[in-house]
């Protein structure tokens, strides 16, 4: 009877502990930037307003329910609008979430961010983020103080899709509008609309409704088989792009063969096409050490390799899938391991 008594109070310590374990909520640690979801105006109607106006705490103390999912805590790393975006910072949150995943300080991470330079810095973060461990970037499309603002349920769909355990190893997200959009494909399509996060290929890997995650298709994460070690730069090779126009002329290059850039993105016409104009000065870009990408000013297919132009015989890198904004990032991420081109088409050739 003693050892049945003995045994019954481990069952029931097992037990407590196991629901202990289960009641444990996994810890979010917020980065916050600014930009429009910390947005304020004078009016709830007009879209006037100045983004980065409130803190980080101002923003949680509006959506208490996120602490219903998670240990939530919040730390201000800056506060602009997303227009002004800089390597700098690009630079500290890669270090930063790198450092609070391998010191265990948080089980995934919440970025909030305008939506101006959002997608960028999606995909510059699913290249330097080391970490399978959840990282979602959250913005808004109207201000805090607009009405029917749609930053506290983007918030805190945000939350709810990191705290989730089955959004490890799906890479850098994008969390807007109820949808979750990989960093590689995610894309701005529209200047105000709160849908305007869009996927350029393939669609949504998931959405948020109801406080739950619901993961719809499987998703080639290209983040795992390419991260940068970003952990001693201090600063990041230059990288400009040029946009092709009809009767563009070639002097519009000129700030790109005098100014010190090591890479220039050629948002060309079609296919990547380059004007005449401008060809020979993008032959002497080349023969001067500086990286040429050609990409497209449309907003959707692949600038594909050696298509009307031989970029074998020039030199060229054909950007794949990738927009003149994100080729500009995996260009300056991979010059700081390489300046060979082949090399770096070989970088550009996993986002076909």
């Amino acid at each position: 009877m003693k050892q049945l008594t003995s045994r019954l109070g481990l069952l029931a310590l097992m037990m407590t502990l196991c629901m202990a374990a289960m009641a444990q909520k996994p810890h979010v640690h917020i980065l916050a930037t600014g930009g429009t979801i910390a947005g304020a105006g004078s009016s709830t109607t007009g879209s006037n307003y100045t983004a980065g106006q409130v803190a980080i705490g101002t923003l949680l103390d509006a959506v208490p329910e996120v602490n219903d999912v998670a240990e939530v805590t919040g730390e201000q790393i800056v506060n602009i609008g997303s227009q002004d975006m800089t390597d700098d910072v690009w630079l500290t949150l890669s270090k930063r979430i790198n450092e609070i995943f391998e010191n265990n300080e948080a089980d995934a991470v919440v970025i909030t961010h305008g939506t101006d330079t959002m997608e960028e810095t999606a995909f510059w973060l699913s290249l330097t983020v080391k970490s399978k461990r959840p990282v979602v970037l959250v913005g808004a499309m109207r201000s805090s103080t607009a009405m029917s603002a749609d930053g506290p349920l983007n918030l805190y769909n945000a939350v709810v899709a990191a705290a989730d355990k089955a959004s490890a190893d799906k890479g850098v997200m994008v969390a807007m509008n109820g949808i979750l959009i990989p960093g590689q494909i995610v894309s701005k399509t529209n200047t105000t609309s709160v849908e305007t996060f869009q996927a350029s290929t393939g669609g949504p890997i998931g959405y948020v409704f109801g406080g739950k995650v619901y993961y719809n298709m499987s998703y080639g994460l290209t983040a795992q088989r390419i991260v940068f070690d970003v952990s001693n730069l201090t600063k990041l090779p230059k990288v400009g792009i040029i946009y092709a126009y009809s009767n563009i002329e070639a002097d519009m290059l000129d700030p790109i063969l005098n100014g010190g850039y090591k890479g220039v993105i050629h948002a060309g016409l079609g296919n990547g096409n380059i004007h005449k104009n401008v060809f020979p000065v993008l032959e002497k870009a080349r023969e001067q050490g500086i990286l040429v990408v050609r990409s497209s000013r449309v907003p959707s297919g692949n600038t594909t390799l050696d298509a009307e132009v031989d970029d074998n015989k020039y030199e060229f890198i054909a950007s794949q899938s990738l927009s003149p904004q994100k080729a500009r990032i995996l260009l300056m991420l991979s010059l700081t391991t390489t300046t060979d081109w082949q090399q770096i088409q070989k970088y550009f050739n996993l986002f076909m």
